[in-house]
């Protein structure tokens, strides 16, 4: 049976947190270090030269005479795309090693020192000479400019083929990056086929992704900026908190020859906006996580890159700025691992997310102020999710629910700041915390052990809740081949609200999303337009101040899915893709934060039940049956997919509801046809493989009825399976007879709260029953 998860695939790559970009450009901007490389290299033959490898030995280029290919391979130990394709340059180098293909790894840049060289040669266990090239020269002499970037040079040594690897990782013409299952053109392998056999390389010059190769500059004598005077304090105040030691991006910038290393890469990512990471569009909006860089900061950027990356007065260098070490958050409290012992990762493959449950020992509810999930290994770490399984035996809430349980998460973007005072996340008593983890392998086999850090918040001081809730879609369908195709979502405030952030959320086929507040005075204001979404980030934006919703106040989401083949990100132009949890699926999810006010009793939080949410959304108007909802549940019965849609449309109109099952009367037996419902209560049923003796059973009953029947208190029903769920700490249910072909039933929906069902929730259900049970919901 399906078990249906809170759904949230927060993903990240490894190039996205650097945001570089795609390869040789037609002409190189002017200035002191650029002005030296020569791209047009290609058909000229390379002469003589002698490197040290990380071991100190030296490699001529004459010593392997014998060899009748030479690949360079133009390496950086902190580059993304070379650590990516770092197992990809051994598995290719072992392929044709027999064939007389002699591989060479080199790095160019000035910020690599010999020490980091050669532990990066380890790990990456490369089986051919990994060389320093301290002035740079080599890089010069064949024109490289960026990492990876591969030089093919045939048995006179003259270059046949420069480019990139292989088609697998990139990046679009807007910076965002692509990472394609597998490669579709393999062309240094096809390149080296083509001139082992005496041929011409099909396609010699290909544009290499990859990061700027940190050439050593002559810095321009009185540049009035300097790294000390001007490019630190820009850096400590807008990158540092990422890019320092421990936390997320791949390098520091802490330092000057580490930064003047990645100085033409900063320049780049800087000047067309890929870096600080900030989607939202210019002018829409305002948040107070706004990263994008001014124009006067940006023009600093441009003049200090221009002017060879000088480092200035030391003694004019700003302090350090005071940041947290190793934790974003305050110090934590307490410490909760995914598990006692490490998960392994494989070295190749894709993984199914894994999930640990971790019982912290809370018996009292806690208030949390603060909280951080942090890989344990953030090389195979591809995303953490953290959910709250409440005490109850049903654990997990359905997606779509106007509450999530979704408590925090791990990937760039997704950023969690320390709440302000009076305000916390509630964990009740009793639950326990569920980790999803998506591990990447990446070709060496791995472990990893995962963490939590919580800070508590005094409950005495707690005046607002926070709480995570979400417009969403699960019933659409993307044509195979569609470039922009539309979706839509919304959600109605039953009650009085400050909105605090907006998260959007979809997979590799999302293009743009858009949030619109819909205010019940008929005024529209658009609060957030992501127009080149990015899966590799997944951002918060935090508003600038809180926004007030008035109760009826509809929260609007719009997105687009490119699905065609121009989308390099796509897993399966030809596919048609439905809502799913894995990332060749879809999501269209609008999440957001929210403080409801009304939900505050003598200055403190207090949760109201979700019969009482339902009443309130009654109340708003905002239970409301969409035409793609009546459609989808007109089809609920066709496939076990399309019963997941309908039971997520069915948990988003009525949060109250627990289990959704769908009971068929067949003389002697009562059989279970359809069943969703929170782990781990359902055990392992398969649709159809549950029966019951149908003498003596309400539900049979009740189907042959004409009346929806409403039961409180199941445990004290007499018999049957009523009594059974009531066992299972169930407390009410509402079973509507339906009628499919000349066979009899039930619709149940199944509650954990007590008197869960009110006559508007009756007729609500009703109508979906009556879909259910019309062909194709007409």
């Amino acid at each position: 049976m399906h078990k249906v998860l809170a759904l949230l695939a927060a993903g990240t790559t490894w190039w996205a947190i650097l945001g570089v970009s795609p390869g040789l450009q037609a002409a190189e901007p002017e200035g002191p270090v650029r002005a030296t490389i020569d791209t047009a290299t290609l058909g000229r033959t390379v002469a003589e030269f002698r490197l040290r490898d990380t071991q100190g030995a030296w490699h001529a280029l004459a010593d392997y005479s014998d060899a009748k290919l030479v690949v360079l391979a133009f390496i950086g130990t902190e580059c993304p795309l070379v650590r990516l394709y770092a197992p990809r340059l051994r598995e290719l180098a072992e392929q044709y090693a027999s064939q007389g293909v002699q591989f060479f790894a080199v790095s160019s840049n000035r910020q690599d020192s010999i020490t980091e060289l050669a532990a990066f040669a380890r790990e990456s266990a490369w089986p051919f000479p990994v060389l320093k090239d301290l002035s740079n020269e080599l890089a010069d002499r064949v024109g490289a400019v960026r990492t990876p970037e591969v030089f093919v040079l045939d048995a006179s040594r003259a270059i046949r083929y420069r480019g990139r690897i292989d088609d697998q990782f990139g990046f679009t013409a807007q910076g965002a990056s692509y990472h394609r299952p597998e490669p579709t053109v393999h062309e240094l392998a096809l390149a080296i086929e083509q001139v082992l056999a005496g041929g011409a390389v099909a396609t010699p010059q290909t544009d290499a992704p990859g990061c700027r190769i940190g050439r050593i500059a002559e810095p321009q004598p009185n540049a009035e900026v300097t790294y000390s005077n001007q490019i630190a304090r820009l850096l400590n105040e807008r990158c540092v908190s990422c890019h320092r030691p421990g936390q997320i991006a791949p390098f520091a910038l802490t330092d000057y020859e580490e930064v003047a290393g990645w100085a033409e890469m900063i320049g780049e990512v800087v000047s067309n906006g890929r870096m600080p990471p900030w989607h939202a569009d210019e002018g829409i909006g305002h948040f107070a996580n706004a990263a994008r860089l001014s124009a006067a900061e940006n023009e600093l950027v441009e003049r200090w890159v221009a002017a060879g990356a000088p480092e200035g007065d030391r003694s004019d260098l700003p302090p350090a700025p005071a940041l947290p070490v190793g934790w974003n958050m305050p110090e934590p409290d307490e410490v909760l691992y995914m598990d006692d012992q490490p998960f392994e990762v494989p070295a190749n493959g894709v993984i199914e997310y894994q999930e640990f449950v971790v019982d912290p020992g809370w018996k009292e509810d806690r208030w949390i102020q603060a909280i951080e999930a942090r890989p344990g290994n953030p090389a195979v770490v591809h995303h953490i999710l953290v959910f709250v399984l409440p005490p109850q035996k049903f654990v997990r809430e359905f997606p779509g629910r106007p509450k999530s349980d979704w408590l925090t998460g791990y990937a760039p973007g997704l950023r969690q700041e320390t709440l302000p005072e009076g305000w916390a996340r509630l964990v009740p008593a009793g639950a326990k915390l569920a980790f999803q983890m998506h591990y990447t392998p990446n070709g060496a086999a791995q472990t990893d052990r995962s963490y939590l850090g919580v800070k508590f918040a005094d409950p005495q001081k707690v005046k607002q809740e926070l709480i995570v809730a979400s417009a969403a879609n699960y019933e659409f369908a993307i044509p195979p081949g569609e470039a922009a195709h539309r979706v839509e979502a919304s959600y109605t405030f039953g009650r009085d609200a400050l909105l605090v952030s907006l998260i959007p959320h979809m997979h590799l086929r999302g293009k743009d999303f858009l949030y619109d507040a819909v205010y019940p005075d008929g005024r529209r204001e658009r609060l957030l337009s992501v127009s080149h979404y990015d899966f590799g980030w997944q951002t918060i934006y935090q508003l600038d101040e809180p926004r007030r919703m008035p109760a009826g106040t509809k929260l609007e989401c719009v997105a687009h899915f490119d699905n065609s083949p121009e989308n390099l990100n796509n897993p399966d132009p030809q596919a048609t893709v439905t809502f799913g949890e894995q990332t060749f699926d879809e999501m269209m999810i609008g999440f957001f934060e929210m403080a409801p006010l009304d939900a505050v009793v003598d200055g403190r939080p207090a949760r109201l039940s979700r019969v009482d949410e339902f009443r309130q959304l009654i109340a708003a108007g905002a239970v409301q049956l969409s035409d793609r909802q009546r459609a989808s549940f007109g089809k609920a019965l066709t496939s076990e997919g399309a019963f997941v849609q309908s039971v997520m449309s069915i948990a988003g109109l009525l949060p109250q509801v627990d289990r959704v099952c769908v009971t068929i009367v067949e003389p002697p037996k009562l059989r279970l046809a359809a069943v969703i419902e929170r782990p781990p209560f359902d055990s392992d049923w398969d649709w159809n493989s549950v029966t019951a003796p149908a003498a003596n059973e309400r539900l049979v009953e009740i189907a042959a009825g004409e009346t929806s029947v409403v039961l409180d208190n199941l445990i004290e029903q007499p018999r049957g399976i009523a009594r059974h769920m009531g066992k299972h700490g169930l407390q009410s249910s509402l079973h509507v007879p339906i009628r499919l072909g000349d066979k009899q039933g039930t619709l149940n929906l199944w509650s954990l709260e007590r008197q869960a069902f009110p006559p508007e929730a009756v007729k609500l259900a009703e109508v979906m029953a009556r879909l259910m049970c019309e062909p194709n919901g007409k």
